[in-house]
């Protein structure tokens, strides 16, 4: 007796098959690459803050360092004998001026205000002994935002005596210190259309618009510590005691995923250890 062999019909994928499987990995791969497109945006957008907050942060550190060393070493550090020692090798004063410097201290103001045309709300020159172990003297630091191109900049020099003008003395050494700060009247750089995407991003960076200063003033007083444009007759570069310091910084590059600049605030303090040698 023979034994029937039954042969099964093998099949493979249909058409209609192979075209859903198809269309199923393409949307498949679209979305992993546009989530990883995304990422990438991200990461660029965020290095982008990461290192003008870095930069940023860098230069307030060194303002607040130079800020805290200021007014040292008064002339009380010497051994007074016949001979004084030369004005050059201590601090009269936390804070450098001009005009007028030493003899006549001007009056710090705001917005334009006052008779100093340093410091003021974007130029501060420290007195200080840089580096005491050289015994080379006291220097000038001092920091500068300029406009248009929004850079502060620092310059330092040896303090000159003689009366000679702290600020004639560090205008030709000035290098640029952090870029894109924004503090000063940001329509020196923006067209219309980005100022107002600003306000309306960061409406507390620029109140009415205004420029932000970046140095602002406390002096010392008998009643206490005061805002050196209320401080009366101790408003003068020689009482300041404290120094607050803003820096709105710009990254240099739009944001990749908004397609708008982006803006950070940072903040801080320093206090002198000699304000008016008191």
């Amino acid at each position: 007796m023979k034994r029937v062999r039954h042969k099964r019909k093998e099949l493979g994928f249909s058409l209609i098959e192979m075209m859903i499987a198809a269309v199923i990995f393409i949307l498949l791969c679209g979305a992993a690459f546009a989530l990883l497109s995304v990422a990438q945006q991200r990461y660029q957008t965020e290095s982008q803050v990461l290192n003008s907050f870095q930069e940023a942060r860098f230069g307030l550190d060194e303002i607040v360092r130079d800020v805290n060393g200021s007014g040292y070493p008064p002339l009380n550090q010497f051994s007074i004998g016949p001979t004084p020692p030369p004005e050059t090798s201590y601090a009269i004063t936390p804070v450098a001026w001009s005009s007028g410097y030493p003899n006549s201290p001007c009056q710090i103001g705001t917005g334009g205000g006052g008779s100093c045309v340093t410091p003021g709300d974007f130029d501060l020159i420290i007195e200080r002994d840089v580096d005491p172990w050289r015994h080379d003297g006291v220097e000038w630091t001092r920091y500068q935002l300029q406009t248009p191109s929004n850079i502060l900049s620092r310059s330092q020099t040896s303090k000159a005596g003689g009366g000679a003008d702290p600020a004639g003395a560090t205008q030709n050494s000035f290098v640029p210190y952090v870029q894109n700060v924004m503090n000063n009247d940001p329509t020196l750089s923006l067209s219309p259309t980005q100022l107002a995407q600003f306000k309306a991003a960061y409406p507390s960076m620029f109140p009415s618009g205004n420029p932000v200063p970046v140095f602002s003033y406390t002096c010392y007083t008998p009643y206490g510590p005061q805002p050196c444009v209320s401080a009366g007759s101790y408003n003068s570069p020689m009482n300041v005691t404290d120094i607050e310091i803003t820096l709105i910084v710009m990254t240099p590059t739009k944001d990749a995923q908004t397609g708008q600049l982006r803006l950070i605030e940072l903040h801080g303090r320093g206090h002198s250890l000699n304000p008016a040698q008191h």
